[in-house]
C-alpha cells in the first residue's frame, strides 16, 4: 500500500499529506512524494489497460484511471471528474514538413472537458479539497486555469473566485468562468500581480489556492505523461515539447516522467523541451544568462495564456529539464502565428499559446533537435478559446500588443505577417460567379 506526503523540493522538509499548505517553512515549493512500496510495473498496464473497458467514472477519467500512480486520495468517493483526459494523439503531415522533423506528433489536451490541460491537473486540486472540506476555491487566471477550475468547482458544489487581468483574456476563456457561475474579479492589473493578490487570501480560512502553486494541481498534470505512454505502448519518444507560463506542466511532466522510469514503466526519459514566447521569456533569460535567481519579465504576448513573467514554478521546470537532459528556447510573435496556422492546416487547430511547440521545434531543427527524433508536441488549448486571434490572423489584421508596438514601430515592425493567410472570399450571389471563384467556368 503506498503511502504519501508533502515534501519541499529544497530543504526536504516533509508535511502530512492533507495539511493545507502551498510552501514549506522556507518558502519553496512543495511536492506530493510517495512510498510506493512493492509495485509490479507489467501488472500495472494490465490493469491499466483493462480499465479502458470499463465504464466506471474512476475508470473512464485519463487520470484516476492511473490511480496508483497518483495515491494521494484517502477516500476516492471524493474524487470531483468530468471525466477528463482521454486526448488523442495526431499526427500533423504538414507540420512535421514545416518543422523540417520526420516524426512529429501531437497530443492534444484542448480536448479535455473545457478545452485545455487544466482539467487534468482540476480533477485532482478540486478532489483534493473536497476531501479537506474546502467551501472555496481560488485562482489567478489568464483563462484556462478559471475556466476549468469554475466547471469543476460547480460539479463540486464549491464557490469559485477568480481573479484575472483586466483586457488580458480571451472572451472565449472568459465566457466559461462566467457561465460556469464562478465569482469573476477583474484586477486592474497583470496576472503576476493577480497571483500575488490570491496567494494572500488564500491564507484565509477555508479558501483554498488552485493555481498550479499547488502541488496536487501538478499530480492530475503528469497524468497526461501516463496516459501518453499507455498510447505509444509505453514507448517513450525522444523529445516531449510543451509551451512554457507558468511551468506547470512542464514540471509535471518531469515528475510524471522520473517516477515512470523510477517504477520501470519506460526505459528512458524523453527530453522534455519548454518553448516561451520572446516578449514572455523569464525562464529562456535565466538559463542563458546562467542567474541562481529567476529574471522576470514585464510579459507581452498575444499568446495569452503563457503572458507570464514571473512564473511560480520555474524551479520545478528546471528539475524537469535536468532529470530529462532538456532545454527551453523562444520564439517570436510572427513564429507562433504561422505555426498555429500550419498546424491549423492539418485540420488539428489551437490556440496561439500551443503552437509555440511547432515554432519551438522548426526553430530548434538541424541544431537542439535532429531530423530524425521521434517528437511529441503538446497542444494545451483548443482553436475556439480565441478565435479573435485565427480571424485577424487570417484577415490580415493582427498586430502586436500595443506596448511591444511601439517599441517595434520606429523599425517599421509591429504588424503580424500572414505567411499562411486564408481569407474568406467575397463573391456575388449567382452561379457563374461561385464557378468562377472556385476554378470551374
Amino acid at each position: 500500500m503506498a503511502s504519501a506526503f508533502l515534501q519541499c523540493i529544497d530543504c526536504g522538509k516533509k508535511f502530512p499529506i492533507n495539511e493545507k499548505r502551498y510552501n514549506c517553512d522556507c518558502k519553496d515549493l512543495l511536492d506530493v512524494r510517495y512510498e510506493f512500496g512493492s509495485l509490479n510495473a507489467e501488472d500495472l498496464k494490465a490493469e491499466f489497460l483493462e480499465r479502458k473497458k470499463s465504464n466506471a467514472l474512476m475508470n473512464v477519467s485519463g487520470v484516476w484511471r492511473f490511480r496508483e500512480l497518483l495515491p494521494f486520495m484517502e477516500n476516492l468517493e471524493n474524487v470531483v471528474s468530468m471525466p477528463e483526459g482521454n486526448t488523442p494523439i495526431f499526427q500533423g503531415e504538414r507540420s512535421k514538413k514545416y518543422a523540417g522533423v520526420k516524426h512529429l506528433s501531437f497530443k492534444h489536451q484542448g480536448l479535455n472537458p473545457t478545452g485545455s490541460f487544466k482539467d487534468n491537473g482540476m480533477t485532482a486540486a478540486v478532489s483534493k479539497a473536497k476531501e479537506l472540506g474546502v467551501k472555496t476555491v481560488i485562482c489567478a487566471s489568464t483563462g484556462n486555469t478559471s475556466a476549468s477550475m469554475a466547471a469543476y468547482a460547480a460539479k463540486a458544489g464549491m464557490k469559485a473566485v477568480v481573479l484575472i487581468p483586466k483586457g488580458q483574456i480571451a472572451f472565449g476563456k472568459l465566457s466559461q468562468s462566467l457561465d460556469y457561475g464562478a465569482e469573476t474579479l477583474q484586477v486592474d492589473g497583470d496576472f503576476d500581480e493577480a497571483m500575488e493578490l490570491v496567494q494572500e487570501l488564500a491564507l484565509e480560512e477555508g479558501i483554498y489556492l488552485m493555481n498550479s502553486i499547488n502541488p496536487f494541481r501538478l499530480e492530475g498534470q503528469k497524468a497526461i505523461m501516463i496516459e501518453l505512454m499507455q498510447q505509444r505502448d509505453w514507448k517513450a519518444p525522444d523529445r516531449i515539447v510543451v509551451p512554457g507560463g507558468n511551468l506547470g506542466n512542464s514540471s509535471a511532466f518531469g515528475k510524471g516522467l522520473k517516477e515512470l522510469y523510477d517504477l520501470g514503466f519506460i526505459e528512458k526519459l524523453p527530453m522534455v523541451t519548454i518553448i516561451q514566447a520572446t516578449g514572455a521569456d523569464p525562464l529562456y533569460r535565466t538559463l542563458v544568462t546562467s542567474a541562481k535567481k529567476l529574471v522576470p519579465v514585464k510579459a507581452h504576448t498575444l499568446a495569452t495564456a503563457i503572458k507570464i513573467g514571473n512564473p511560480i514554478n520555474w524551479r520545478k521546470a528546471v528539475r524537469a529539464m535536468d532529470y530529462t537532459k532538456g532545454w527551453c528556447e523562444e520564439v517570436s510573435e510572427q513564429e507562433i502565428a504561422d505555426a498555429k496556422a500550419v498546424i491549423g492546416s492539418d485540420g488539428i487547430g489551437c490556440e496561439p499559446a500551443s503552437s509555440t511547440t511547432l515554432a519551438g521545434i522548426k526553430k530548434l531543427a538541424g541544431s537542439e533537435i535532429s531530423a530524425d527524433e521521434d517528437i511529441v508536441a503538446i497542444l494545451t488549448g483548443n482553436l475556439l478559446k480565441d478565435p479573435d486571434y485565427t480571424i485577424n490572423y487570417h484577415l490580415n489584421s493582427l498586430f502586436e500588443e500595443p506596448e511591444v508596438r511601439e517599441i517595434r514601430a520606429k523599425k517599421g515592425k509591429g504588424k503580424i505577417n500572414p505567411k499562411f493567410a486564408n481569407p474568406p472570399k467575397k463573391v456575388k450571389a449567382t452561379m457563374q460567379d461561385l464557378k468562377k471563384a472556385l476554378g470551374l467556368a
